[in-house]
């Protein structure tokens, strides 16, 4: 089930407690337009005389949730209905049990609802031609903010010393890590500031690895909090680069000698707790370097763009679950790794693991390759409607790449 289709099923669910005068002041409840609002008209106030266009957020479980997907959406009307948020979770939560493809629903805090769902279910089911095509509408419409928290946090501390700090040795692999994993919280709506032990190597700035620190200092005496603040402390220690045997003061650093890209990726593409590997194999534009693959699909999604356009059509999202039979690999693969981004990027953030993301985008890219062949018409074959949906996902997937590859500091060439 796509964040879309659960916003509209917690939307049902919320009319029926309507019908059934369970929930009142919410007036006749209009159908769900495209999610991402926060609320009805006049900041989520209803006078019961019009239909009112509330909109369900759906997003991944925030620190203290649980279960797949979240939404506060009784917190939203709870002031309308003339109840408290817990009441108002309490009434929504058994109609949203019910539903299929939902196997269970928890109400934490003051009442959001946590929503675990179905791993019994048969998944393709949920992705048929309706569900790809909302699937793929929902990522082409957020961009690369598919699968970020929504909104953005707006509540930040005004005093940058009051934010929660990752600490960090003075060591390349350890930068790079804390620079991805700021990138990666705070789309997940969490805002830190970086720190190291001593002061920063000024080549891992914009012209070497891409790192910007804040700040830099010994470690305060109590490793729970920062120095004068009450801002919480996360030491970041990956195993570090591997020392390399002494070397002529002239010789280039073997890590920045690879550049920022395929550098950052050598750091951040193995698990913290294994050793990188830093050799010119992160160069090499061959299939067996799954950088180079990421990259390349991202490339041919822009290809297909332009190749599309020069043959006088445009992508339209829709049905793309039947290709030919000269495709051995159809849509679906991509769809799942599509619909299972935003868990990726949850599960990144909560483990601190940029690894996750970067394993994930070498999964969504080699399922792209090989569903490429079926988006463009060959021989005498007339652009459809089938074409247009097929570049539609296509699309989907650069955007997807594109965003990967940002929040893990790396570049995305349309050309490769």
């Amino acid at each position: 089930m796509t964040p879309v289709e659960l916003s509209r099923t917690v939307l049902r669910a919320m009319r029926r407690a309507v019908d059934d005068g369970e929930l009142r002041g919410l007036g006749e409840l209009s159908d769900l337009g495209e999610p991402g609002g926060l609320g009805g008209p006049g900041g989520g106030e209803s006078d019961g005389t019009a239909p009112t266009p509330w909109r369900v957020v759906v997003e991944r479980p925030r620190p203290g949730g649980c279960g797949d997907y979240a939404t506060n959406v009784a917190l939203q009307v709870a002031r309308a209905a003339g109840q408290s948020p817990r009441e108002v979770a309490e009434v929504l939560s058994p109609r949203l049990a019910g539903e299929p493809g939902i196997a269970s629903i928890d109400i934490t805090g003051p009442g959001f609802l946590n929503i675990t769902l179905d791993r019994g279910t048969d998944t393709a089911s949920h992705l048929g031609s309706s569900g790809s095509a909302a699937l793929v509408r929902d990522v082409l419409e957020r961009g690369a903010r598919y699968g970020h928290v929504d909104p953005e946090p707006a509540d930040a501390p005004r005093d940058p010393r009051a934010l929660p700090t990752l600490r960090f040795p003075c060591e390349p692999r350890a930068a790079v890590l804390a620079d991805s994993l700021r990138r990666i919280l705070r789309s997940q709506g969490t805002l830190v500031r970086l720190t190291c032990d001593e002061a920063p190597d000024p080549r891992w700035a914009a012209a070497g690895l891409g790192v910007h620190v804040d700040t830099h200092g010994t470690p305060p005496a109590d490793a729970g909090t920062d120095a004068g603040t009450d801002a919480a402390v996360e030491i970041i220690r990956p195993v570090p680069v591997p020392v390399p045997l002494p070397a002529p003061a002239a010789a280039p650093d073997p890590l920045l000698s690879l550049g920022p890209d395929a550098a950052r990726w050598a750091l951040l593409y193995p698990a913290a707790h294994d050793r990188p590997r830093i050799s010119d194999e992160h160069l090499v534009q061959r299939a067996s370097n799954p950088l180079f693959r990421v990259r390349y699909a991202y490339s041919r999604t822009r290809a297909l763009t332009r190749n599309a356009a020069a043959l006088g059509f445009t992508s339209a999202p829709g049905d793309v679950t039947a290709l030919p039979s000269r495709i051995p690999s159809p849509g679906r693969p991509l769809l799942y790794a599509l619909a299972d981004h935003p868990r990726i990027l949850a599960a990144a953030a909560r483990h601190r693991a940029p690894d996750r993301l970067a394993r994930h985008l070498v999964v969504v890219a080699d399922a792209f390759l090989a569903f490429q062949p079926a988006v463009l018409p060959l021989g005498d074959e007339k652009p459809s409607a089938a074409h247009r949906a097929r570049l539609a996902l296509a699309e989907a997937a650069g955007t997807v790449l594109a965003g990967g590859l940002s929040l893990l500091g790396i570049s995305a060439p349309e050309y490769l």
